[in-house]
């Protein structure tokens, strides 16, 4: 087959828990994943005979600003709907959501070189969790229920089917994961659940303009799991088409162990969840003043950021997107630029350092960290270690260099004796060296560090360099 006969056509359904204290339309506390099962209902959740949803504010509003953030239209009435259907982990037998009149409509999101159009963000509720337990050997099968998730907030964002390839789809949940940490809307954690990808994949013939049948792929969480899942199911859906079978309309589930999806359920129309409008929620009218101040509080956008750090300071592009990608990282690399620090090493010490560890100095602190290492008062290693020291203590690193007496060797005379001693003690990398094998400045340099780890890099290096002719 070639990559020519094909292409594919994917559409991006996202569910989202806002960041939210309470349910969506109760008052149980949204529980944590190790609370015990069926801890966190009442009887609104469990949809007991007589009670009364009352939606949740923050919920809407966190909805509001993620649709606002992608330029999508605000209508001015909206109102929840009753989708209807029987599974063991929806003890009301519907979910209320929205179906005709949502939220939004209309947006669009760019990423990379694609604008993907937004076709709508809306808010519905949570369902339960079901928990299968089971021998094979005797075929003694249990099933069990928790329902603390049930009525927890979601809201889906559902995209037109503008994405191409897996990696695109990836790229978008990326990017939308950026988005809501941004606007504060969602901590879109994937791995407890707070950002489930859900994309609906089709192929069709080169160049043709009719859709093929889709499959959907639930509730993957993760970015890694999201490519492969869909790498897998275009190469299932091309087999079928060539080998002359039809591509069947369903859901299909993700099993990371085998690196395979599999049919989970036929899937369902609008018909089939008979939609009506929830009769205890009355419509909501959005008042259009709200609107504004929520479009003019929101923050500056992860692709407008990117493209300023990329222009202001210099930074490459890829500096600039791991930075924007955590708001609270580049809040502290403007901090610190703003305090002075060169903004190419502060990039450096942000992606390399800081990020991965998750603990952040203060702007402050972090400039006169980057300066120290810079004017070589300190050597790398030690900076890291004021670093830590910094973040835990709260101290400022030219008070921790002090108490510590660290101090960078730069006395050139000591460094060429260091420098002569280490090219003694490695004859083969020395040769090597002389002979055009660059690398072997490498082995070198590492003596010449556990000899002396306060040594300024810089010298030393161009010290050995002499003497090696």
């Amino acid at each position: 087959m070639s990559d020519r006969d094909w292409e594919v056509v994917i559409g991006m359904e996202v569910h989202v828990q806002p960041r939210t204290r309470s349910k969506m339309f109760c008052g149980c506390a949204i529980a944590e994943l190790n609370a015990a099962p069926n801890t966190h209902v009442c009887e609104i959740c469990l949809g007991m005979p007589g009670v009364l949803p009352v939606p949740n504010k923050a919920a809407i509003e966190a909805c509001l600003k993620t649709a606002l953030a992608l330029n999508c239209e605000i209508p001015r009435h909206t109102k929840f709907d009753r989708k209807n259907y029987m599974y063991p982990d929806l003890p009301k037998g519907y979910q209320i959501s929205q179906y005709d009149l949502p939220m939004s409509l209309n947006g669009y999101l760019v990423v990379g070189a694609r604008t993907v159009r937004i076709r709508r963000v809306h808010l519905e509720e949570d369902t339960g969790k079901l928990i299968h337990a089971g021998d094979k050997l005797h075929k003694a099968w249990e099933s069990y229920v928790d329902l603390n998730r049930a009525g927890v907030p979601l809201m889906e964002i559902v995209s037109e089917p503008d994405l191409r390839s897996a990696d695109e789809a990836r790229d978008y949940a990326m990017e939308l994961q950026t988005l809501l940490r941004t606007l504060g809307a969602s901590n879109a954690d994937m791995e407890k659940g707070q950002l489930r990808a859900e994309p609906n994949i089709s192929i069709r013939r080169a160049g043709s303009e009719e859709l093929g049948v889709k499959t959907e792929l639930k509730n993957i969480n993760s970015f890694r799991a999201l490519h492969r899942a869909i790498l897998y199911e275009v190469e299932r859906q091309t087999q079928v088409l060539e080998s002359g079978g039809s591509v069947v309309q369903e859901t299909r589930g993700w099993s990371e162990s085998e690196q395979r999806t599999f049919s989970q359920r036929s899937k369902e129309f609008a018909d089939d969840y008979r939609y009506f409008p929830e009769p205890d929620i009355p419509p909501l009218e959005l008042d259009r003043a709200w609107i504004e101040e929520l479009r003019a509080a929101l923050p500056e956008l992860p692709g407008a950021r990117r493209g300023r750090l990329v222009t202001q300071y210099a930074l490459s592009s890829s500096d600039a997107a791991r930075i924007v990608a955590d708001r609270s990282l580049a809040d502290l690399f403007e901090e610190a630029a703003a305090a002075g620090a060169p903004a190419k090493q502060t990039a450096n010490w942000i992606v390399g350092e800081i990020a991965p560890t998750g603990k952040l100095p203060s702007g402050k602190n972090l400039a006169e960290l980057v300066r120290l290492v810079g004017d070589g008062s300190i050597t790398r290693d030690q900076g890291r270690e004021v670093l830590m020291e910094s973040v835990e203590t709260g101290r400022t690193p030219a008070e921790i260099v002090a108490e510590h007496g660290y101090a960078q060797l730069s006395d050139v005379s000591e460094l060429r004796v260091l420098a002569e001693a280490v090219i003694d003690s490695n004859p083969k990398a020395a040769a090597d060296f002389r002979a055009g094998r660059k690398q072997a400045m490498q082995a070198l340099m590492a003596d010449l560090r556990k000899r002396a780890p306060q040594a300024n890099p810089k010298i030393a290096n161009e010290l050995l360099l002499k003497l090696l002719g």
